[in-house]
């Protein structure tokens, strides 16, 4: 599974991001995937506090 598939995974089961953000989220940084968790925050589809935990989550799972 490739880290962006793990990372909509935690999106989804761990923050309760609806897919539709997801989607949305994925087509608007298509050019730059890496970007995914600042488009989320830019459109208001995640808070600050959730931006935190998305790249703690990165962090630990680029450790692993």
């Amino acid at each position: 599974m490739s880290q962006q598939s793990q990372l909509i995974e935690f999106l989804q089961q761990e923050l309760a991001v609806s897919t539709e953000a997801i989607a949305l989220g994925v087509r608007r940084s298509a050019s730059s995937p890496n970007l995914l968790p600042i488009v989320l925050w830019q459109y208001g589809l995640v808070t600050t506090h959730q931006l935190d935990q998305i790249y703690d989550w990165l962090e630990a799972s680029i450790m692993t």
